[in-house]
């Protein structure tokens, strides 16, 4: 796969910290994983709208970026786990916020929305 930042430089550090967990899924999976390890079919029943495709993607940008850790157990047929490195368990704090941020305003948000669509 090739590197979507081959120079790899950041104007300021939100920029470096949403390249590395942004985008609709990675900060699902991290909230997840943050009970402890998980295996593929378990983080896509947690994440119903993704497909396979999308987070197995998601995950691999992961763990490029050294936020998560994929463990392959050598037997058959093949286990693999995911769970958080380091790097990714400083970011449980933001990914708890994010979830209390979500359950304080997802009415309102949704009320803005309908409100929007309906013109």
């Amino acid at each position: 796969m090739p590197d979507k930042h081959p120079k790899c430089s950041f104007h300021c550090p939100v920029e470096a910290a949403l390249d590395v967990i942004g985008g609709k899924w990675k900060g699902i999976v991290l909230y997840h994983l943050k009970g402890g390890p998980m295996r593929f079919n378990e983080l896509r029943r947690q994440i119903p709208g993704v497909t396979q495709r999308m987070l197995t993607r998601q995950l691999r940008e992961l763990e490029r970026d050294r936020v998560i850790r994929r463990k392959v157990y050598p037997e058959v047929p093949p286990k693999v786990e995911y769970s958080l490195e380091t790097m990714g368990e400083s970011l449980i704090p933001l990914m708890t916020a994010l979830a209390e941020w979500g359950v304080a305003h997802q009415t309102a948000i949704k009320r803005i929305r309908n409100a929007a669509l309906k013109g």
